[in-house]
């Protein structure tokens, strides 16, 4: 995959955890990973349509999830409280929506995001498109997002297009 299209989800992840929790996060090594490998124990998933297809994976394990959405909502909210699912898919949204925005003059749309809570669930997407590992580490833990992205054949079908206004 093309590094264009990770480093938005590095800077988004960085910039959102900044702003919205001042809480810095180390971004290390981006790695290729199987879809479908045991995640942590919290994940907030979003998917993107368009000109980029795919899902983005927010997962923490518990307490750090805890800890960061006490940092986002300003209120200790417990895993089994019923407005934390809420928060960790606004987290995920707005990672998701601030990378979306550097994608200049490409047509891309986000789902809803969906929160999944329990120990080392996996999460499978597509099974045509690679995913990469981006592992964070901040102050209060730990946690991962993993971005499964396929780039339709946007430039294929703009090089028809405009071979056929040659014609």
């Amino acid at each position: 995959m093309d590094s264009s299209y990770i480093m938005p989800f590095i800077k988004s992840v960085q910039k959102v955890f900044e702003t919205m929790l001042q809480l810095p996060v180390m971004v290390g090594t981006p790695a290729i990973t199987k879809g479908g490998e045991p995640a942590y124990d919290i994940s907030g998933i979003i998917a993107m349509s368009g000109d980029v297809e795919g899902t983005v994976v927010l997962s923490f394990p518990t307490a750090v999830a805890e800890r960061a959405v006490a940092l986002f909502t300003g209120a200790e909210l417990a895993h089994t409280h019923e407005d934390f699912p809420d928060a960790v898919g606004e987290l995920v949204n707005m990672i998701t929506g601030n990378a979306k925005a550097q994608f200049a003059g490409r047509r891309v749309n986000i789902s809803c995001p969906s929160v999944v809570i329990g120990q080392s669930h996996q999460v499978f997407g597509r099974k045509d498109v690679v995913c990469i590992l981006l592992p964070c580490s901040s102050d209060v833990g730990e946690f991962a997002v993993e971005v499964a992205l396929r780039l339709p054949a946007v430039e294929a079908s703009v090089s028809s297009q405009t071979g056929q206004a040659n014609a």
